[in-house]
């Protein structure tokens, strides 16, 4: 009888931080020591605990009884921070593939890309996008200089290294604005005072943002219009999965029509409620065309591997602007790859295996 094959789920449970900033609490601050969901989203709304990262630990769940049901060997493994620890057990453990599903380490997001490059060095093959690409889609401004150069329209923006450099002088863009972290992902640092009319709000959040997140400060041009999102899965010939759409029109009139933080993970925020995926997208059949092969050149000049999700702005002439490039989104069985997957006619389990299956494509 073969040998089943070793998938080793790796993850980085997150740690508590202060309220006023990105620091530890302790090191073994995490989330298990909450006993209740609602103990999670009140120490998310203190800001002692990021739940994007929260989301990874149901996103792990599924995908070991995904990874079970087809009759793999799924293990959890939390790295805990300690990248040691991580190498210890690749090398005892001998796992055949890595599904990474690690988004940072000590709450800073830029070390996932280091977490893959753990992987290379190890030469073990690994789920989702290498290192290179993780850390510049996770850079905005270079992410949008990439697609800009190869003739891809993005939002025209500005990025502002601290508080000073921020002056009516030197901004060159037209209000409405939105104001974002740099360096983030998931929606950290989006509320619904993102979008700014005047420059006395822009710079009271960019200052919030630089105080809060340490980076600078990306400031773009803000489009009126549709939010869609574009999955793909595969490398060779991939697919791209039928257009997913934010419905906004469930949001309080006074709500700027964006994806916030709390739109995102904090279930029973009037934010939360008023963005609701809808999918397939109800879109003409030209326009569709046009938006996959935006989201495939995107996926292919970011170097995205294995699965991926572009997001999409359409304005009131339905100009597409690319508003971000996802390289291993989330794929909890209810969020919106495994929706646009299941619109496709993929099971969450035949979602789950295929990008198994390409990653062990890479096996030496």
């Amino acid at each position: 009888m073969p040998k089943k094959i070793h998938v080793a789920i790796v993850f980085n449970e997150p740690t508590l931080m202060t309220p006023a900033g990105r620091k530890y609490i302790s090191e073994s601050g995490q989330i298990k020591q909450l006993a209740t969901k609602q103990e999670v989203v009140a120490a998310a709304e203190a800001g002692m605990i990021d739940m994007s990262e929260v989301g990874v630990l149901e996103e792990r769940e599924h995908v070991r009884g995904a990874l079970q049901q087809v009759g793999y060997k799924a293990s959890l493994f939390n790295m805990n921070g300690d990248v040691q620890r991580l190498l210890d057990f690749i090398n005892q453990k001998e796992p055949d593939l890595i599904f990474n599903l690690c988004e940072s380490v000590g709450n800073q997001s830029v070390h996932e890309m280091h977490v893959a490059g753990v992987y290379e060095l190890a030469e073990i093959p690994y789920t989702g996008a290498p290192a290179f690409a993780l850390g510049s889609c996770l850079n905005k401004e270079r992410t949008k200089e990439v697609l800009t150069s190869h003739g891809i329209r993005t939002a025209r923006f500005q990025t502002f290294k601290n508080i000073t450099e921020l002056n009516e002088e030197t901004l060159e863009l037209k209000y409405p604005l939105i104001v974002k972290p740099s360096r983030e992902d998931a929606s950290t640092g989006i509320d619904n005072t993102s979008v700014v009319e005047d420059f006395s709000s822009l710079r009271k959040r960019a200052r919030h943002i630089f105080n809060e997140y340490d980076q600078p400060v990306l400031v773009e041009e803000y489009i009126h219009g549709r939010e869609l999102n574009v999955a793909i899965i595969g490398n060779k010939r991939p697919i791209v999965l039928p257009i997913s759409e934010i419905d906004f029109s469930k949001l309080p009139a006074e709500y700027p029509k964006i994806v916030t933080y709390n739109a995102k993970w904090i279930q029973g925020t009037r934010e939360f409620e008023g963005t609701v995926g809808v999918c397939p997208a109800p879109i003409p059949t030209e326009l569709e065309k046009r938006l996959k092969e935006i989201a495939l050149k995107c996926y292919r000049v970011m170097g995205l591997r294995d699965y991926g999700r572009i997001d999409i702005r359409l304005d009131k002439n339905n100009t597409p602007y690319v508003l971000e490039v996802n390289p291993n989104p989330d794929l909890s069985d209810d969020a919106g790859f495994a929706r646009s997957a299941r619109a496709y006619g993929l099971s969450f389990e035949d979602t789950i295996t295929k990008i198994v299956e390409y990653a062990l494509e890479r096996m030496p």
